[in-house]
């Protein structure tokens, strides 16, 4: 009995502790002032590859390097980032010696798979995630909405909460989505320290929102 309640206890002590982590983490907001941010941009298959990409050309070469994360069966997204890395370089030549990476981790859910079943492999993504986020250790995460970004956010949450590294999560919610938050918005809503919306309606619904307008 004795030892059913010291296991409880201590049980108790690691969970208040890790709320108030995540707490202390999510509610951080001390940026140090830098010449370069290094950026991990989760893109996704179709229009959200799209998207992202027209945001990060309208970014400095501050943010630098830049890290891309897709699924690991999506080739179109891969051949997307080099066409706008490349177009990026020749229509700047400064852009020529700015660094970028592509990195690939399993898809958290595959088109029509079932909902159980995703659980599992999102936390096989989330797996494979942290590593990866562990290795890059980027300054901001900028994800707007492909299923793998859940993962990456999560992990990247995880290394401020060990204490490693506070990461910025930046997380733009797609154009197409008007009036009601995607799922994996609904899911960083509460996870991300900037959750921009480009329509007044879902500002109005989630107060905590930045709303800044059509931005791609």
């Amino acid at each position: 009995m004795v030892c059913v309640l010291i296991l409880a206890a201590a049980a108790g002590a690691v969970a208040v502790f890790l709320i108030l982590r995540i707490w202390v983490v999510l509610r951080s907001g001390d940026v140090t002032p830098r010449e370069s941010l290094s950026i991990l941009v989760v893109a996704g298959s179709g229009g959200h590859t799209t998207e992202i990409l027209r945001l990060l050309g309208s970014l400095s070469n501050a943010y630098s390097p830049r890290h891309y994360v897709i699924a690991d069966t999506d080739e179109m997204s891969a051949n997307k980032i080099n066409s706008f890395e490349l177009d990026r370089a020749d229509r700047d030549p400064s852009n020529m010696y700015t660094k970028y990476y592509i990195h690939r981790i399993p898809r958290s859910r595959e088109v029509q798979q079932s909902w159980p079943s995703t659980v599992f492999t999102t936390l096989h993504s989330m797996w494979l995630s942290f590593p990866l986020i562990h290795q890059v250790k980027p300054d901001l995460v900028l994800c707007n909405g492909p299923g793998t970004c859940v993962p990456i956010c999560v992990s990247a949450l995880l290394l401020g909460i060990l204490g490693i590294k506070k990461v910025i999560i930046v997380y733009v919610e797609s154009i197409c989505r008007v009036e009601t938050l995607s799922m994996s918005g609904k899911i960083l809503f509460h996870l991300s320290d900037y959750f921009i919306v480009q329509w007044p309606a879902l500002k109005e619904k989630y107060p905590k929102s930045v709303y800044l307008g059509r931005i791609v």
